[in-house]
C-alpha cells in the first residue's frame, strides 16, 4: 500500500505523476507514500520507513484519521499534526524527538506513545485531558511533572529514565498501572491517592525498604526485582496481591506474606533464602499459589537434588517451579 523506499527525493521517472507531491517550500518533488490511501482512511501506519519529517505526509487531507503510527523513523520534531483533531492514538515510538510540542490541539487523544526518544521534560500535553495511556519509556526524563490535568490516565509508563522521586501524581486518582522500572528511585512516596492502582513496577531502582504502600489497597501486582531490599514487610494492607516479584534483592527470610491469601505467583530468585520451613509457614496455606521462583538461593544451591521435590511436597498447589 505504500512504498518501502526511504522518504527521499526521487527523479520524475521513479514514480507516476499521480504519486508525486511538491515539497512544502515549492522545491523538489517527493514520492507520496499515502497516495493510494482513500480520504476517509482512519488508520495509517508508516513504521521503519526512514521518515525524517511529518509535514511532507500532508496528513490534513485525512479528515477521519483516528490512529497514526510512525514508529521507528528518523523524525526529530513533532509538527504537521495540529489539524488532525480526530486522532485518538498517536505513536511516535523510537524516533529522534527531543521536545514535546504542537500537540495541544489534539484533545481527542486517548493514547500517546513517545517512548525511545530523547525527551528531557514532560510538557506541552496539559490540554490532552482525554489521555488514558501515556508512554515515555527510555527517554532522558528526570522529573515527573505537568501531568496534573490528565485525570483520566489509567496507564503511565516512565520506565528507563532518570527519575529519582515519585511525585506530583496526587490528581491522577484513576491510574491502574504505573511503570517506573530502570530509574533512580530510592523510596516509595506520594502514592496515597493511587487507590485504584493494580500494577506497580519499580524494578531496577534503588529501593532498600518496602514502605509507603499502605493506601494501595487494590494493588494486584508488585514488581520489585533488582533493588536493594533486605526484608519483606510493609504489605499488611495489600491483600489483593496476586503477583509479588522480589527477585535479585538481598532478602534472607520468607516472612510477612502469610496474609496474602490471593497470591498466585511469588518470584524470589537470587536472594538469600535458606529455610524450607519458612516457605511452608508462609505459603503452604495459600490455595491460589501456582508459581514460585526460588532458583539461585541457598535453599536450591545447597539442596539441588531434592529442591524441586521438597517444594512440590510443601506447596501442593504449584504448577510451576522456576522457569520450567
Amino acid at each position: 500500500m505504500f512504498s518501502e523506499e526511504p522518504n527521499v527525493p526521487h527523479s520524475e521517472e521513479s514514480a507516476g505523476e499521480d504519486d508525486m507531491i511538491e515539497d512544502a517550500e515549492g522545491g523538489e518533488e517527493y514520492e507520496d507514500l499515502l497516495g493510494d490511501y482513500p480520504p476517509d482512511t482512519d488508520e495509517i501506519e508508516l513504521s521503519h520507513m526512514r521518515l525524517t519529517d511529518i509535514p511532507s505526509l500532508q496528513l490534513d487531507r485525512f479528515t477521519d484519521l483516528k490512529r497514526l503510527c510512525l514508529r521507528q523513523n528518523l523524525i526529530s520534531k513533532i509538527e504537521g499534526l495540529s489539524e488532525i483533531v480526530t486522532l485518538n492514538e498517536l505513536d511516535l515510538y523510537d524516533n529522534r524527538i527531543s521536545s514535546i510540542e504542537n500537540l495541544e490541539s489534539l484533545v481527542n487523544l486517548d493514547s500517546l506513545d513517545l517512548s525511545f526518544n530523547n525527551i528531557r521534560h514532560i510538557k506541552g500535553i496539559g490540554k490532552l485531558t482525554n489521555l488514558t495511556n501515556l508512554y515515555f519509556v527510555q527517554n532522558k526524563i528526570s522529573k515527573i511533572e505537568n501531568l496534573e490535568s490528565l485525570t483520566k490516565l489509567t496507564n503511565l509508563e516512565l520506565g528507563a529514565n532518570r527519575i529519582r522521586t515519585i511525585e506530583k501524581l496526587d490528581t491522577l486518582v484513576n491510574i491502574e498501572q504505573l511503570w517506573l522500572g530502570k530509574n533512580k528511585i530510592t523510596e516509595f512516596q506520594n502514592l496515597s491517592y493511587q487507590r485504584n492502582l493494580r500494577i506497580l513496577s519499580i524494578q531496577s531502582n534503588r529501593i532498600t525498604e518496602i514502605k509507603g504502600l499502605e493506601e494501595l489497597i487494590n494493588l494486584e501486582e508488585l514488581y520489585l526485582s533488582h533493588n536493594g531490599v533486605r526484608r519483606i514487610k510493609g504489605l499488611e494492607n495489600n491483600i489483593k496481591l496476586r503477583v509479588l516479584d522480589i527477585s535479585n534483592n538481598h532478602v534472607s527470610h520468607v516472612e510477612n506474606i502469610s496474609h496474602l491469601v490471593n497470591l498466585e505467583e511469588f518470584w524470589a530468585s537470587h536472594n538469600q533464602f535458606e529455610s524450607f520451613e519458612e516457605i511452608e509457614t508462609q505459603l503452604a496455606h495459600l490455595e491460589h499459589l501456582n508459581t514460585v521462583y526460588f532458583e539461585g538461593n541457598p535453599l536450591q544451591n545447597n539442596n539441588d537434588a531434592t529442591y524441586r521435590l521438597r517444594l512440590k511436597t510443601l506447596l501442593p498447589t504449584l504448577k510451576q517451579i522456576d522457569a520450567t
